[in-house]
């Protein structure tokens, strides 16, 4: 009974942050460092974002981003840059507010591979 009380006590405190910040994770995937095609994050459902964000788990040279959305339509994001570990991007927006299916990565790692993390925003 009081491990039950303790885990909705923790629970009431955790569900407010989560709904004020409305980030969510869509995927993660890895980048090799020679390869022509991009690192694809497929999703089991859609998940209906309108602004993406990569953060880099290691060195990595970002290219551009294959949203697949809605009726197998995609829209190609310009990010083209250099991520240090555990740097970010800014958010990018989509044009709009979109039921994401897959998303492509395309860019190479600085060493053998770099994992990549794709986060969505409502």
């Amino acid at each position: 009974m009081l491990r039950r009380r303790w885990l909705g006590i923790l629970m009431l405190g955790v569900l407010p942050v989560q709904a004020a910040e409305d980030q969510f994770t869509l995927g993660r995937t890895v980048l090799l460092e020679v390869s022509d095609r991009g690192a694809v994050i497929p999703l089991v459902i859609c998940r209906v974002a309108s602004e993406i964000k990569i953060k880099a788990e290691r060195n990595l040279t970002l290219d551009k981003l294959l949203v697949t959305y809605g009726k197998d339509r995609t829209r190609t994001i310009n990010a083209r840059g250099v991520l240090r570990r555990e740097q970010e991007t800014g958010w990018l927006p989509l044009g709009g507010r979109y039921c994401v299916k897959k998303i492509e990565v395309r860019g190479h790692a600085d060493g053998n591979k770099a994992g990549v993390k794709v986060f969505g925003r409502r």
